[in-house]
């Protein structure tokens, strides 16, 4: 069902595509995405097959607290964040999924392809170029893949909804939060959501 969306993906590499998939064991997902562009030079991740191998991460580090709805950007001392940002997260039956991730793709003004959830929910049927009005907001930051969906943290035009579960598992920021966390990390950054 998804593969010819995948492979016309790999045509526009930086597409990024928000939408929300049933996948395995139950509702996750943000998006589908292509392979990123290199856009961080030897750093960039490698896919091979489906396989990525993450950068050397350095000493920072995301924690995602669901429970408090807040993003946490810690350095070299683990206890003590530098920074953190209130969030938006997955809501009810598409929830943020818990676990241990790192970060994987990094796309600077993402574009958003709208999906025909009615007729045929892989179609696409529009697209959101990048700009104030794009779903995705100023940085895309994906932290979690698996088959046809892709997790990660990107900006919002509706700050007004931050603090709130309203999401299909991607983490909203305001942009010029999104920003300054994604100067902050690199590919293979570890990313930690906590419920």
């Amino acid at each position: 069902m998804g593969r010819p969306l995948l492979s016309s993906l790999r045509h526009h590499p930086a597409t990024v595509v928000a939408i929300a998939l049933l996948v395995g064991a139950g509702p996750l997902g943000c998006g589908v995405t292509g392979p990123a562009p290199d856009r961080h030079g030897d750093d960039a991740v490698a896919r091979t097959a489906g396989e990525t191998k993450p950068a050397d991460p350095g000493p920072t580090r995301l924690v995602l607290r669901l429970g408090e709805r807040r993003l946490y950007v810690m350095d070299d001392d683990p206890g003590t964040p530098t920074e953190s940002f209130p969030i938006a997260i997955g809501k009810e039956g598409w929830e943020t999924p818990p676990g241990r991730y790192h970060v994987e793709e990094m796309i600077e003004h993402p574009d958003f392809l709208k999906i025909d959830w009615n007729a045929v929910p892989m179609r696409v049927i529009g697209r959101i170029p990048p700009g104030p009005t794009n779903p995705l907001g100023e940085r895309w930051i994906g932290f979690a893949h698996g088959e046809d969906w892709t997790i990660g943290i990107h900006g919002t035009p509706n700050p007004e909804l931050l603090g709130r579960a309203v999401s299909h598992g991607c983490i909203r920021m305001r942009n010029a939060d999104v920003i300054r966390v994604y100067e902050r990390v690199q590919l293979g950054t570890p990313v930690t959501v906590e419920p």
